[in-house]
C-alpha cells in the first residue's frame, strides 16, 4: 500500500515540476516578444542558461539550505519512497529557477550575460532559500511566534511572496542599479518608444505560462490526497478577473491584456487553498488593475526602465496575493480560515525586505567587481556581443 501511495505521489509531483519546467519556456518567449528584434536571441539563451545554472546551485547548495536536505549519500538511499524525494526537489527547484526568469525579463536589452550567471547562482544558491526556509520549513522560529503572536503562521501555499514577490523585489535592485536602456529617456523628460518586437510570440509566452501555473498552483499540495479543486477554480477565477481589468484598463492594449492573467495568478497563489472562488476573482482583478497602474506610473513617471514591468507583475501583485491571503482567506469573507492578517503583512514584509537587500548586495557586489552593464557599442549591436558570434554577419544586420 505504502509502495502505492509512493508511486502516485511521485507521479503526481513529476508531473506538476514538468508543468512548472515548462513554464520557462513562457517566460522565454514572454520576453521574447516584448524586446527589440536584436536582443531575441540573448533572450531564449539566458532562460535556458539560467535554468541549468539554478539547477546546480540548488541541487549542491539551496536546496540544504532552505530544507537541510543534501543528495551526497548512495543512490540506494535516494531510491527510497520511488525517489519521493527527488522529484519534490526538481519541483521545488522549478520554483527557484523562476526567480532569475523574472528578473531577466527587468533586466533585458543591457544587461551582461556572464554576470547575470553569476548572480543566478548566488540568488539561487543563497538569497532565495533563506527565505524560502523561512516560509515553508520553519526556519529560525519565525513561524512559530507568528502563530504565537497572531494566532496563526505565514501562510504562502503555492508562493505568491516566497517566489514572485522575491523575484520582482530582486529584479527592481538589479533595475535600479543597472539604469535604464540607453536613448530610453532623454534630457528633456520625453520617452523614447520601444514597442514589443513579436506581439504573437509574447501572447504565445503568456498563453504557456497560464497554462503551467495550474500546476504550479495545484501540484504545490505535494501529495496526490492533497490535490484540491478548489485551488484549480480559484486559480481559473483570478486569471479571468486579472485578464478583464487589464483589458479594461489597459484600453485593449495586448500587452496588458496577456499581462493580465499573469497577474492574477501571480496574486491568487497564496491563498488559492482558502479562498472562495469569487473571492479569488476579486484578488485578481485587483492584481490586474495594479499591474495596468504601476506598470504605466513606473515607465513614464518615475522612469524606471522594467522592461517587462516584472516589479509591478511579480513584486507588487505577488506582495498583494500574500497580503489577500490575509483577507480573502478568513471565514468572514467566504474563506476556509485559519489566517492572520498581520502575520500575512508580516511574512510579506520580511519577503520584500530580504529580497531586496540580497538584491542589491549580489548585484551591487557584481557591478563593482566585474561591471553588470553593456557597454554602448554592445547595447546599440543588441545584447551581450558574445552570444551574436554565433550567427553570420548577414543575420546580425538584420537584427535576427
Amino acid at each position: 500500500m505504502d509502495e502505492l501511495k509512493f508511486s502516485s505521489d511521485v507521479l503526481f509531483v513529476l508531473l506538476g515540476a514538468i508543468m512548472v519546467l515548462a513554464m520557462h519556456a513562457g517566460f522565454a518567449f514572454l520576453e521574447l516578444g516584448t524586446v527589440r528584434k536584436k536582443n531575441q536571441v540573448n533572450a531564449l539563451v539566458k532562460i535556458l542558461s539560467d535554468l541549468a545554472i539554478s539547477t546546480l546551485a540548488y541541487f549542491f547548495i539551496g536546496y540544504s539550505i532552505a530544507y537541510g536536505v543534501d543528495f551526497f549519500v548512495g543512490a540506494e538511499q535516494l531510491a527510497q519512497k520511488n525517489g519521493y524525494d527527488l522529484v519534490k526537489f526538481f519541483f521545488l527547484m522549478t520554483f527557484a529557477a523562476a526567480i532569475p526568469a523574472i528578473v531577466s525579463g527587468g533586466i533585458a536589452e543591457r544587461a551582461k550575460f556572464n554576470p547575470q550567471l553569476a548572480a543566478t547562482f548566488m540568488l539561487v544558491g543563497f538569497v532565495y532559500p533563506f527565505f524560502e526556509g523561512i516560509a515553508w520549513n520553519n526556519h529560525y522560529g519565525i513561524q512559530e511566534w507568528l502563530k504565537i503572536t497572531f494566532g496563526a503562521a505565514f501562510h504562502d501555499f503555492a508562493g505568491s511572496v516566497v517566489v514572485h514577490a522575491v523575484g520582482g523585489w530582486i529584479g527592481l535592485a538589479a533595475v535600479l542599479l543597472l539604469g535604464a536602456r540607453r536613448g530610453r529617456y532623454n534630457k528633456e523628460g520625453r520617452i523614447s518608444a520601444h514597442p514589443p518586437s513579436s506581439i504573437p510570440f509574447l501572447a504565445l509566452g503568456a498563453w504557456i505560462l497560464t497554462v503551467g501555473w495550474f500546476g504550479f498552483n495545484v501540484m504545490s499540495a505535494q501529495t496526490i490526497t492533497g490535490i484540491s479543486g478548489l485551488v484549480a477554480v480559484n486559480s481559473l477565477m483570478a486569471m479571468v478577473g486579472g485578464t478583464l481589468t487589464a483589458l479594461w484598463l489597459g484600453k485593449n492594449d495586448p500587452g496588458f491584456v496577456h499581462n493580465g492573467p499573469l497577474a492574477g495568478l501571480v496574486a491568487v497563489c497564496a491563498g488559492s487553498d482558502l479562498m472562495h472562488p469569487i473571492g479569488a476573482l476579486v484578488v485578481g482583478g485587483i492584481a490586474g488593475a495594479l499591474f495596468v497602474v504601476m506598470f504605466t506610473l513606473t515607465q513614464n513617471r518615475w522612469k524606471i526602465d522594467d522592461v517587462l514591468g516584472v516589479w509591478p507583475l511579480h513584486g507588487l501583485c505577488g506582495a498583494w496575493g500574500g497580503i489577500a491571503a490575509g483577507i480573502f482567506g478568513a471565514k468572514a469573507l467566504g474563506g476556509i480560515g485559519g489566517v492572520s492578517f498581520m502575520s500575512q503583512l508580516i511574512g510579506t514584509l520580511m519577503g520584500i525586505g530580504i529580497a531586496l537587500a540580497g538584491g542589491l548586495i549580489v548585484y551591487g557586489l557584481l557591478k563593482k567587481i566585474v561591471g553588470i552593464r553593456l557597454d554602448a557599442e554592445e547595447e546599440f549591436n543588441g545584447a551581450d556581443l558574445t552570444i551574436h558570434k554565433i550567427t553570420s554577419s548577414p543575420e546580425r544586420e538584420s537584427g535576427w
